[in-house]
């Protein structure tokens, strides 16, 4: 049987397992030594995939095409691979597998891949092979799934394989060094002329491309409603605004004020405005208290044209007492010029995004401690001062107690709204790279509940097909340490 084209069949497949990868070397290549082997062609994915494709001799069904190919990378790791449950592609007779291996002769790395078997008759098998660092495989599969497709028609005679490119790699493909915030408290990796800001620090990150490129993660700033009683009464008094808050009525509906949330954040670090054209604007699921929107579109954010932005804007409800709340904001900018080009790259960016959770955590037990102190500091001038004058005295430690509980109830959402914030993260790069988490509420049939994050394909085939099993979780139920 000749298949179709394979690309819209493979990058519809429903995996039926939960797969984990890790390490890092490069991919292998089903060797053409194996006496079950035909002409096979392997193309090379930089920096490490490689993509196999081509006739299976020998065989006489599509289990035994696919264990010819999984018996080479046997014997080119020295280890044998590491197989998930068969699976078929979807609107084919076409059948896959998705396997890791701990590749011996590469340094006890370890590499995943895909194999994919189709019978175009009974006594003839083509089989094709996807691989890569285990680390990059998830972000490099569909890409070189779709230059395998672009190659291998099974039943057809072989396409050439596309003569190597004198234009830059793919931008799956572009190396990525890691930085690292000062502080130690987040990381991510960049491409070769990228640069982090030094104001990166305390779980935020941002790094900016030589071409205007932006991305911003967890940048977090404080707020406060003017229209709040307190803060009026502040205002009466010209008591100023520290530097950095956002001053912006909360309404409560962030999709309505998304625009003018954002200009207020750019005049609390002391931009100007921006001409800012939405093109999609929708909620997003947030926890009980935060109110969070997805806004794709354009802005000029300096006077120097419109570049496409890609934000996810949460805020949490204030305290009425006090009128104050937070803002997070994961913001990113491309240039026209680089637009369409980059957009996978930026993918890959935000993926490679880590918090160092320990750090964090210092570092708010730093501040509390710090703040406790203060509060004590304060608590001593007030009670000197009630002593000296006993009237006045008691006004102002009256209002001392009412700012410092709203000061406090302030901080307790702050750090609340870290777990959040990271899970929001999640949810966001989740949402770029097309993928879920999905719950398996019967791990091994023994019960146990699991977490796993699949495309977004994979988690409603397996829904579907079971949905008692199955079940895509929402980001305010990410798991710690699992999801995020």
């Amino acid at each position: 049987m000749k298949e179709s084209k394979l690309a819209v069949l493979i990058l519809g497949i429903a995996l039926c397992m939960f797969l984990t990868v890790g390490c890092h070397n490069q991919g292998v290549a089903a060797g053409t030594s194996n006496a079950a082997s035909g002409g096979q062609t392997t193309i090379d994915y930089p920096p490490d995939g490689k993509i196999v494709y081509g006739v299976v001799n020998g065989v006489s069904s599509q289990a035994a095409a696919m264990g010819s190919i999984l018996s080479s990378v046997h014997q080119q790791c020295g280890e044998k691979p590491q197989v998930g449950q068969p699976f078929r592609v979807r609107n084919s007779s076409s059948v896959a597998v998705f396997f890791t291996a701990v590749n011996h002769n590469r340094g006890n790395a370890t590499v995943a891949g895909m194999v994919i078997a189709a019978e175009v008759s009974p006594t003839h098998f083509e089989a094709a092979l996807v691989t890569d660092d285990a680390s990059r495989f998830s972000q490099t599969v569909n890409p070189m799934l779709q230059k395998l497709t672009s190659v291998w028609n099974p039943g057809q005679p072989a396409a050439a394989a596309p003569a190597a490119s004198s234009t830059a790699p793919a931008p799956s493909s572009v190396a990525l060094r890691r930085v690292t915030a000062s502080d130690n408290s987040a990381s991510m990796g960049v491409p070769a002329g990228w640069q982090m800001d030094p104001g990166s620090g305390r779980g935020s990150i941002i790094v900016r491309g030589p071409n205007g490129e932006q991305v911003g993660l967890d940048m977090i700033r404080n707020a406060v409603d003017p229209t709040n009683p307190f803060q009026v009464n502040l205002a009466r008094q010209r008591m100023p605004v520290m530097k950095g808050t956002m001053v912006y009525p909360f309404r409560g509906d962030i999709n309505k004020d998304f625009v003018n949330l954002f200009q207020a954040w750019r005049k609390a670090g002391g931009q100007g405005p921006a001409k800012i054209q939405v093109e999609k604007l929708e909620p997003m699921q947030a926890a009980q208290g935060n109110h969070c929107v997805h806004a794709i579109g354009h802005m000029d954010p300096d006077g120097k044209g419109m570049q496409a932005f890609n934000d996810v804007m949460c805020a949490i409800d204030p305290i009425q007492s006090f009128g104050g709340y937070t803002v997070m904001l994961d913001h990113s900018l491309l240039p026209a010029a680089v637009e369409n080009k980059e957009f996978d790259l930026l993918k890959a960016i935000i993926a490679s995004y880590q918090i160092n959770n320990q750090v964090v955590n210092q570092q708010m037990a730093a501040q509390l401690k710090q703040k406790q102190q203060s509060d004590q500091q304060i608590l001593a001038a007030g009670q000197q001062r009630v002593n000296e004058i006993h009237q006045i005295g008691q006004a102002a430690t009256a209002r001392m107690n009412a700012t410092e509980a709203a000061n406090d109830a302030q901080h307790a959402g702050y750090w609340a709204q870290q777990d959040t914030n990271a899970k929001n993260s999640a949810g966001f790069s989740n949402y770029l790279l097309d993928q879920s988490v999905v719950q398996n509420n019967n791990v091994g049939g023994t019960g146990a509940v699991g977490h796993a994050t699949v495309w977004n394909s994979t988690a409603n085939a397996m829904v579907q097909a079971n949905p008692n099993k199955y079940e895509i979780v929402n980001t305010p139920n990410y798991w710690q340490g699992v999801d995020y």
